[in-house]
């Protein structure tokens, strides 16, 4: 395995997901930065260009989409390499939009540790093309979509945790409400991103 010249950018807002992958990582001979989302990462890119970037879509501030746009219409970062996580993005209409936006593969999660390093290793051999970024106004109408429907399903799931509260006994209801505040939590990180891309496609934010 050649060690790349730059470190791999791993970007994770969940700290014991972000962990698992540094730790992966470090094992396997690689230098590791992280951030705990894309305007975070951008930060990082900005100090020390990585050589390849793994990163969660479904984060607070900037999630991955925002991230890989951003990457993307940059020339300087257009080749890197990105690779997206993800347990909420996982539907085909998900995949479609990030390879229409110009990521490099999408691997859902739990992670499969042995598949991520495997990947890893075949982006860094390829030579990544740069392709023309996506028109912005098609962006920012796709990753709208994106976030409706996202918001739907979390609203969906939030009732149906709710609906079954009542009728669980007393350790299943520990679980269910865990999962409950986890659900609230996707929901409210889900609906400020799609206020911040309304008020941008409206021209409304500074």
């Amino acid at each position: 395995m050649t060690i790349p010249p730059g470190p791999i950018l791993a970007v994770e807002d969940v700290p014991d997901t972000l962990q698992l992958v540094e730790v992966a990582l470090k094992f396997k001979g690689y230098r590791v930065v992280t951030a705990r989302n894309g305007r975070e990462a951008l930060t990082a890119i900005s100090a020390e260009r990585p050589s390849l970037i793994i990163t969660d879509i479904l984060m607070p501030g900037m999630d991955g989409f925002s991230l890989a746009n951003r990457l993307r219409i940059q020339p300087e970062t257009r080749d890197i390499p990105l690779i997206f996580l993800s347990a909420t993005y996982v539907a085909p209409e998900d995949k479609e939009f990030a390879n229409a936006i110009g990521v490099s593969r999408f691997l859902e999660k739990p992670i499969n540790i042995e598949e991520m390093l495997r990947t890893i290793v075949e982006l860094l051999k390829e030579k990544t093309q740069p392709r023309p970024p996506m028109n912005q106004k098609a962006f920012y109408e796709g990753y709208r979509k994106r976030l409706e429907e996202k918001l739907n399903q979390k609203v969906a799931q939030i009732s149906r945790t709710e609906g079954m509260l009542g009728t669980l006994g007393d350790d299943e209801k520990k679980t269910f409400t865990a999962s409950l505040h986890m659900f609230i939590e996707e929901r409210d990180e889900i609906q400020l991103l799609l206020e911040q891309i309304r008020k941008l496609e409206t021209g409304d934010l500074k």
